[in-house]
């Protein structure tokens, strides 16, 4: 046995009409809640039993009564509105989650983002982690996301007009060796000394903002970063350089890694200069969201200066 089910457009307008008037019982009273005429009360009920090919109301002296055609749909009419009520709220400023991409869970911006919680529980929140600067550029002109922390651009490939940036964190390097590394005994290593040095870094991919920037940096001060071999995690990362004296890795410096004791694994701060991995905010120019306006004072307010001396970064990754 088939069905054919008839498809039906409904006014929202003519449903909230109906429910006013069974809440009232009279067509007047409607009206005047509505702050409409009696005759467009009229008329939306009459559009409406007509789209619904049904009479939802008997008229009696006392008012209007419903039908038992109007009984079965009033519910449903009620769940309508509801529906309709939350989907507006939905999409109003500050009404949904400000969504923002902070690259890995374990990065120094996901942890900005905890502060800024911490600051503003009131502001939900939806933290994702997209891949590269052009997917987060992408999803902020499209609104899936609200915004980005990133390094600026890849040289040559400048932000659109409509994406505004703010350099809001500088994160110094720091170099993570295991215990038979030769600077493994080192309290702080200069760049100088990284020459010569094999730095293992699987998982940089050639076209991101990332690979740029050490790109910048081999180019800069003639370092010898390998990025063979497929990337397994930063477990698998910190497994090799514990059990092999001839690598090390960079790690930002706020990176927040746990390994076991045994591997002896050594964090050594870089300087003469520093190189520093710039994070920038990325938004929308546009965007609404009354969050986002809190979250970049809040980033204004806390977070640290930039370009201070003895530090490196590459310089393509200034704000336009």
């Amino acid at each position: 046995m088939s069905c054919a089910i008839r498809s039906v457009g409904v006014d929202l307008d003519a449903v909230r009409t109906f429910v006013a008037v069974v809440d009232t019982g009279q067509f007047q009273h409607a009206a005047a809640d509505l702050s409409i005429t009696q005759q467009a009360v009229s008329k939306r009920i009459a559009g409406l039993e007509q789209d619904l090919a049904v009479r939802l109301f008997t008229r009696t002296p006392r008012g209007a009564r419903l039908t038992i055609d109007g009984q079965a749909f009033l519910p449903h009419a009620r769940e309508l509105l509801r529906v309709a009520e939350r989907a507006v709220a939905s999409v109003l400023p500050g009404s949904r989650p400000l969504r923002v991409d902070v690259i890995a869970s374990r990065s120094a911006t996901s942890g900005m983002m905890r502060g800024f919680h911490r600051a503003h529980p009131e502001i939900e929140l939806d933290v994702v982690m997209l891949f590269d600067v052009e997917t987060a550029v992408a999803a902020i002109r499209a609104g899936t996301i609200d915004a980005s922390f990133r390094a600026v651009a890849v040289p040559g490939r400048p932000l659109p007009e409509d994406i505004e940036s703010v350099r809001v964190l500088d994160e110094p390097l720091q170099l993570l060796t295991g215990p038979g590394h030769a600077l493994a005994g080192a309290r702080s290593v200069t760049v100088a000394q990284l020459a010569g040095h094999r730095i293992w870094m699987p998982g940089i991919v050639p076209g991101t903002e990332w690979a740029a920037y050490y790109d910048d940096l081999v180019a800069e001060f003639g370092l010898t970063i390998e990025a063979t071999g497929p990337n397994f995690g930063s477990d698998v990362l910190l497994d090799t350089i514990a059990d092999t004296p001839a690598l090390a890795t960079f790690m930002s410096e706020q990176t927040r890694l746990v390994w076991p004791v045994d591997h002896g694994l050594r964090r050594i701060p870089v300087t003469d200069p520093t190189p520093v991995y710039p994070h920038s905010l990325l938004w929308h120019r546009d965007n609404p969201h009354p969050g986002l306006a809190t979250l970049r004072a809040h980033l204004a307010a806390t977070a640290p200066g930039h370009d201070a001396a003895g530090t490196w970064a590459p310089g393509w990754v200034i704000p336009h």
